[in-house]
């Protein structure tokens, strides 16, 4: 009875180490899971910023371009009145 109960006392251990690997393969498998979402939604992240850091970069260039047409108007405006007070004067 003794090697019977050695042998029962074994395959309990055997079966307690099996479900502890089991659990813990369970929990790397999900860990690493977590960790390859975390990456994509990092890869994500970056081509968002890329595209965004694209479209600011449009919108100053056009920007700037709708200030420098803003200026030159600006300065034919002056150019004209000038003009017209000077056609006035006379």
């Amino acid at each position: 009875m003794t090697s019977d109960m050695t042998v029962k006392a074994a395959l309990e251990a055997l079966n307690k180490a099996l479900n502890q690997l089991d659990n813990e393969v369970d929990r790397q498998v999900e860990a690493s899971r977590g960790a390859t979402e975390a990456e994509a939604e990092l890869n994500r992240m970056i081509e968002d910023r890329a595209r965004i850091a694209q479209e600011l970069d449009g919108a100053q260039d056009r920007a700037n371009r709708l200030e420098e047409a803003n200026r030159e108007v600006s300065r034919r405006l002056v150019t004209a009145m000038e003009t017209i007070r000077a056609v006035l004067d006379r």
